[in-house]
């Protein structure tokens, strides 16, 4: 209990000291400005983060920018005149086709109100305005530019990876050794990002010292309410993300958008998304294979883990042509996305399944069948396993938000071609 008071003391002497280097003025409802950091005048270096000296390509201008900004080093907007909350309209929504997790509406002057989960209430305040007045205290205020964000949700790091802006995320929730997406991990090697504690432990001293403007949670953190209401007690926003709660896989990978709005590239993100699309249409529009699919792992106490049938997993398989096995298996009441099964269970449910997908993620990738089969002999009697049609997941899939798109057309490969070419494929290989 001392070595806890002793650290928020310091934690809250720390603030103190450099309460107007830290973004995190704006948590709840309007605050003083802080200064413009040596990374945002330029003086830190080049690359995607110099927004100061140059426009960042893709990256869309507030409605009110009059035009491009000019070549060379330009000053920050000068701040508009205070507007009152209640006199401010919504000019325009984002259009999302997948997500049903979140919302933004668009108004003067580049406002944009994220709605997370209809409750969770966030306004991101561009470059040079000033916070609204009356603003509801429910509201928390996000201030552009974002330059030293605190990334605890994983999902998350592939979105920012794909925005071009890992090097807006200088704090880590998980350490280089758990990180498959190489610009995370080499970030962290290098010394671009450190390593900031798990959701429930955060290092209170090394955020506040880095001058962090917002942290980015999974639901994981309202399992320690205290940790949120502290990081906010010392000025920091924190953004509850809920992209694993979408049923659909590609309203995750449209999570996208709501990061290029913290970001202000909403424009790369819907050529992106568009991109993804254009992609995946051939194959989403042609008629149903006819073949199941089981995808699960077994755990080590011998259950098999299994992902619900309407799972966004399932969907996938889905989409890529494939019926996901089983699928009339008892579901218990609760909000997880899985389910562990007896394998006897499992074996009725699924044997006759047509192909198999080791969901390698818990246990690590498997090197060949025999692997597979020394988890129980009742596997070998899998029509998918006499018949050669078992494949094992990449470890790197579920960090790799953006990848889902590229997952449906892996298993539409699977399940169409008679002998797929492993090096075609991104995140399944085949078994042998």
């Amino acid at each position: 209990m001392k070595c806890k008071i002793f650290t928020i003391i310091i934690a809250t002497a720390l603030f103190a000291a450099a309460a107007s280097g830290c973004s995190g003025q704006a948590g709840k409802n309007a605050g003083p400005e802080r200064p413009v950091s040596e990374r945002e005048s330029g003086l830190a270096g080049t690359g995607s983060d110099a927004s100061a000296t140059a426009s960042i390509p893709g990256e869309a201008a507030p409605p009110s920018s009059g035009g491009a900004a000019a070549s060379g080093k330009v000053a920050s907007p000068a701040p508009s005149m205070p507007q009152n909350w209640s006199d401010m309209r919504i000019d325009h929504s984002m259009e999302l086709l997948y997500a049903d997790q979140f919302s933004v509406d668009y108004y003067d002057n580049g406002f944009a109100m994220i709605t997370i989960a209809d409750d969770n209430r966030y306004l991101v305040v561009p470059e040079g305005e000033t916070v609204p007045g009356g603003l509801p205290d429910d509201v928390t205020v996000i201030r552009r530019p974002l330059n030293n964000i605190y990334l605890v949700a994983t999902s998350a790091m592939d979105l920012f990876c794909s925005l071009d802006a890992v090097d807006r995320i200088t704090l880590s929730g998980t350490d280089a050794s758990g990180w498959y997406i190489r610009e995370a991990r080499q970030a962290i090697e290098s010394g671009a990002m450190s390593y900031a504690g798990k959701y429930n432990a955060p290092d209170y001293e090394l955020i506040l010292s880095k001058s962090c403007d917002l942290a980015v949670e999974s639901t994981m953190i309202y399992h320690s309410p205290e940790v949120k209401e502290q990081l906010e007690t010392l000025g920091i926003p924190v953004l509850v993300e809920r992209s694993s709660y979408e049923s659909h896989p590609l309203g995750r990978m449209e999570w996208l958008k709501l990061y290029a709005v913290l970001l202000g590239r909403e424009e790369m993100a819907g050529e992106l998304f568009d991109r993804q699309m254009s992609a995946l249409n051939a194959v989403m529009g042609q008629e149903p294979t006819g073949k199941t699919v089981a995808f699960f792992y077994v755990s080590s106490n011998g259950y098999v883990n299994v992902r619900k049938p309407g799972d966004y997993v399932a969907k996938m398989i889905e989409l890529a042509g494939g019926t996901y096995a089983p699928q009339n298996s008892a579901e218990p009441e609760n909000a997880l996305s899985t389910m562990n099964m007896q394998m006897e269970a499992f074996y009725a449910a699924a044997r006759d399944a047509d192909y198999i997908i080791y969901n390698s993620t818990i246990d690590g990738e498997l090197k060949s069948l025999d692997a597979l089969l020394a988890k129980s002999s009742l596997l070998a009697d899998f029509k998918a396993v006499k018949e050669g049609h078992v494949w094992c997941t990449e470890k790197n899939l579920f960090q790799e938000s953006m990848g889902l798109g590229t997952m449906i057309l892996d298993i539409h490969r699977m399940l169409t071609e008679e002998d797929p070419d492993p090096s075609e494929m991104t995140y399944i290989y085949p078994l042998r």
